[in-house]
């Protein structure tokens, strides 16, 4: 494992997914811990967008932006929201030139599935119909995430794609959990590792299934077709049980002919990037970034 990662394992929770209440005060009360950068210059604005019910979102305006991202935050679809999203969709923003629209969806397992896919799509469709009013260019708008909000991302991408939705230009998938059927190789040795691991990825899909059988639209992994998708960056990191699974999945998108940037940080675990001290954390963020920034010229 990087040193510089390795030196906080010490701290770092395991998120008790079996309470999501529980879990849900804890990573509030850490993440309103995390510095926030600077965002003097940038506008931000709370809307909420029309569906059923309707969806609230936060809105990062950096000067000069055209491109846009739905973006949607990890937390396993159990927990995390517009708030506790903050520190990284405002960092995402600034760094990248983008607008990003952070989406508050629905939790599960209160709401389990589609109840959080159907926010994330009614989102993407809303920017599209209201890109004007925006300042958006409809033909430079993208999907992505981190953890399970990238699961999500690729669930958009799959739905836009079959329903003939709003185009989106890119999918970008930081860490995606993508398969309920925990088969790979890392999902069976990764026993123990940091922050997440097998047991908790269980519990994780447990809750937001509830009592339905998995689809490509709930786990993008079991999707047979993945051509005629949008261009994808996808990271994995090593000490990760859905880190095979992304990898495959990167894989089989180049298979069908979607251009695939496959990026894998070795000596980083699952969510390490919010270690900000750790210059690798510092390189991932920058190259999430960087990658946005080119994808939506």
């Amino acid at each position: 494992m990087d040193p510089e990662l390795e030196a906080f394992l010490p701290f770092i929770p395991k998120p008790d997914y079996s309470d999501p209440v529980a879990t849900r005060i804890a990573f509030a009360e850490r993440a309103a811990a995390f510095p926030v950068p600077d965002t003097t210059g940038m506008d931000m604005e709370n809307r909420l967008v029309p569906a059923d019910p309707d969806v609230a979102v936060r809105i990062y305006r950096p000067q000069q932006a055209q491109g846009a991202v739905i973006w949607l935050h990890g937390g396993g679809f159990v927990f995390g929201d517009l708030d506790t999203e903050h520190p990284w969709a405002s960092r995402i923003a600034l760094a990248s030139g983008a607008v990003v629209i952070s989406v508050d969806y629905r939790l599960s397992p209160e709401h389990p599935y589609p109840a959080a896919l159907d926010d994330a799509y009614a989102v993407l469709a809303w920017t599209a119909e209201h890109a004007a009013d925006l300042g958006i260019d409809p033909e430079r708008i993208a999907v992505g995430g981190h953890s399970a909000g990238s699961g999500l991302a690729a669930a958009v991408a799959l739905l836009a794609r079959d329903r003939q939705g709003p185009p989106i230009r890119f999918q970008l998938l930081n860490q995606p959990g993508l398969d309920d059927r925990q088969e790979t190789w890392s999902q069976r040795n990764f026993t123990d590792t940091p922050w997440v691991d097998r047991h908790t990825l269980t519990t994780v899909w447990r809750h937001y299934l509830g009592t339905q059988a998995a689809t490509p639209y709930a786990a993008p992994a079991r999707a047979t077709d993945l051509s005629g998708l949008p261009p994808a960056y996808v990271t994995t990191a090593e000490f990760d049980p859905v880190r095979d699974e992304a990898i495959d999945y990167g894989l089989r998108l180049m298979q069908a002919g979607v251009p695939v940037e496959l990026h894998h940080f070795p000596g980083t675990f699952h969510g390490s990037q919010t270690i900000l001290s750790a210059e690798v954390s510092q390189r991932q963020i920058a190259e999430l970034a960087a990658v946005l920034r080119r994808a939506l010229a």
